[in-house]
């Protein structure tokens, strides 16, 4: 398992770790979930939020803060007090990355927490050093944890777990359709993967028909196709596809299409010049879905290097026209027709 595959289980293993330890019984007065992914921190405050105190407890025993409305003082004061008519109580900072520079002044408290009270922190987008003697008290009292933004080739098999865990399994293509039309933004995709969840019976295989269906992409007028239609230089589907999109620019922006068939040729040039084309050394290079790599074998057939470089010039004059400088004259059908004229050509 490569590094980047280690980062990706080691989060989603070090949330079930903490869930199960407070499903346990095991439950710390500590904790600080900090990191630029946010979608780790949320899953773990709502888990905490609804199952440390029951309903009845929670009405005088659970309190939600807001970093920007506060002092770290005002936190330990809430942390301090004791529970009513309850084993504990739980005081949940959310946005506490507001609260950067002054962190520090928790270091008293996190030295000699409360054992009543459940006091969690939401540091989102950022993370405290971890040499700091904040954190190392953090981490000896309680729970210290970060969630790491994924890469996009890391996506995909977040994707496959996740849904593996609810009894669902995904065709590759309609994996990476989600990964190229919502990114890195796991929140995003996840909520877009429960809708499926609630429409497909247990145990389906996710396809890309099923994505177009319920989540709005289509399966046949995508930049999937269209890469696939450019690197086996069929023109007339390209220009065809390039057409659908010109007539739909608010599901196709053209900035998003230029961008991505601009990567697609810097991803060929480093295709061409790799010694070691090894289909996981060249999925794990370029960052792409092996499911893909067939496609970018007859691309690299189609476009020798010297063409590549030739089209990749171009296509920067392209990205720098969709994004509406020196192209005001240019309509979206136009700049594509220009895009596919430089490729082919």
């Amino acid at each position: 398992m490569n590094v980047e595959n280690k980062i990706l289980y080691n989060s989603m293993d070090e949330v079930l770790k903490i869930v199960n330890e407070i499903k346990g019984g095991t439950i710390k007065p500590i904790y600080f979930l900090m990191g630029e992914e946010p979608y780790y921190i949320d899953k773990l405050c709502e888990y905490i939020e609804k199952n440390i105190l029951t309903e009845e407890e929670k009405g005088f025993n659970q309190s939600v803060l807001y970093g920007r409305d506060v002092t770290i003082e005002d936190i330990i004061s809430a942390a301090k007090r004791y529970p009513m008519m309850a084993e504990r109580q739980v005081v949940i900072v959310k946005e506490a990355q507001d609260l950067i520079r002054t962190i520090e002044k928790l270091e008293n408290y996190a030295e000699n927490p409360m054992p009543s009270t459940v006091l969690v922190f939401c540091f989102k987008y950022k993370a405290l050093d971890k040499r700091k003697k904040v954190s190392k008290l953090i981490a000896k009292n309680g729970v210290f944890f970060e969630s790491k933004k994924l890469y996009e080739n890391q996506v995909g098999d977040w994707i496959k777990r996740v849904l593996a865990g609810k009894k669902y399994t995904i065709e590759p293509k309609a994996n990476a359709m989600l990964v190229e039309f919502l990114g890195t933004d796991l929140s995003k995709i996840n909520n877009e993967l429960e809708k499926l969840q609630i429409i497909l019976p247990l145990g389906s295989n996710i396809t890309p028909k099923d994505i177009e269906e319920n989540i709005g992409f289509s399966k046949d007028f995508n930049v999937f196709e269209l890469r696939k239609a450019i690197g086996e230089r069929n023109q007339l589907k390209a220009y065809t596809i390039a057409e659908n999109f010109a007539q739909n620019p608010k599901d196709n922006p053209l900035i998003v299409t230029t961008s991505l068939v601009f990567g697609f040729f810097i991803q060929l040039l480093k295709y061409h010049g790799l010694k070691d084309k090894n289909p996981k050394n060249v999925a794990a290079v370029l960052g792409v879905n092996p499911f893909f790599l067939k496609e970018y074998d007859v691309a690299l057939k189609n476009f020798p290097m010297k063409k590549v470089s030739q089209i990749v010039a171009s296509l920067r004059e392209i990205d720098v026209k969709s994004k509406g400088v020196g192209a005001n004259a240019l309509s979206q059908s136009d700049l594509l027709r220009e895009m596919l004229y430089k490729i082919f050509n």
